[in-house]
């Protein structure tokens, strides 16, 4: 099990958030907690860049839902950079694929 741990760093665009471990069951309240206490602001993106993601189950693509949710609400945008093989079948087959905006590329996005 390897243990979750989120960076966050901003530029004149967005918030970038790096996920790097296991987003499940028991860490997922991490990813929750973080995304609520960041300030998300109208025409803006939270960047979350999964490069580092090692796992992810029911319980982190629903943290993933939140973090889309917190930045509709806001007015701003989710991007997904960066995401690995198996958790961007796991988005394809539930069909998140189609929900959220992915980018292969995290610097570009958040630049």
């Amino acid at each position: 099990m390897s243990p979750l741990n989120l960076t966050v760093r901003s530029t004149p665009t967005s918030t970038a958030v790096g996920v790097v471990g296991e987003l499940d069951y028991d860490t997922a309240s991490e990813l929750r907690e973080l995304l609520t206490s960041l300030t998300l602001q109208p025409g803006r993106q939270l960047v979350l860049n999964l490069s580092g993601l090692e796992f992810c189950d029911s319980s982190g693509l629903t943290a993933l839902i939140i973090a889309h949710n917190l930045t509709q609400a806001a007015g701003a945008e989710l991007v997904l950079t960066a995401i690995p093989a198996h958790t961007r079948r796991m988005l394809r087959t539930v069909g998140l694929d189609q929900v959220f905006v992915i980018r292969t590329d995290t610097d570009a996005a958040t630049a």
